[in-house]
């Protein structure tokens, strides 16, 4: 301690502040070497549950504001959700999105019976070149008949 009287009493100060707080320093370390894995793995579990049941409660808390929309924000980044459940949506919001689909199989079906009815046209127009045409019934088995029956005539 006789180091210390010769110091001014600011300069002793902040020595003795810089001991106490090794000493503290050495002291936390020994604990934390000392004490086991599993009171920080019981305390992280004890904040889990914390943190897992104030989450309902805002949520419950947005719902009887009557809100529409709820925006939460974690760790910088935001998530959308509806505010009211959806027993509580309206019908024609509900009508409104099954929209698209109906507007879809109805466009294939379209679509379908247009391919359908291109392929009976070829086929009649097939079939009436050959009732109405004068050939000998051994054109009929030539490869080069259907050939001849696809090219346009004059």
């Amino acid at each position: 301690m006789n180091k210390l009287t010769n110091l001014s009493p600011d300069r002793r100060r902040e020595v003795l502040q810089e001991r106490l707080a090794c000493r503290i320093a050495a002291a936390l370390t020994e604990q934390q070497a000392a004490a086991p894995r599993h009171d920080i793995e019981e305390r992280l579990r004890v904040a889990r549950e914390q943190a897992l049941a104030r989450r309902p409660r805002t949520r419950t808390a947005a719902q009887t504001a009557g809100t529409d929309v709820v925006v939460g924000t974690r760790g910088g980044s935001a998530a959308l959700g509806g505010g009211k459940s959806p027993s509580s949506t309206p019908w024609w919001l509900r009508v409104s999105s099954l929209l698209p689909l109906g507007l879809l199989l109805a466009g294939l079906v379209l679509i379908d019976r247009h391919y359908t009815r291109a392929q009976v046209e070829a086929a009649a127009e097939v079939d009436a070149a050959l009732l109405t045409d004068d050939l000998p019934p051994d054109a009929y088995r030539d490869p080069g008949f259907a050939e001849f029956l696809k090219r346009e005539r004059p």
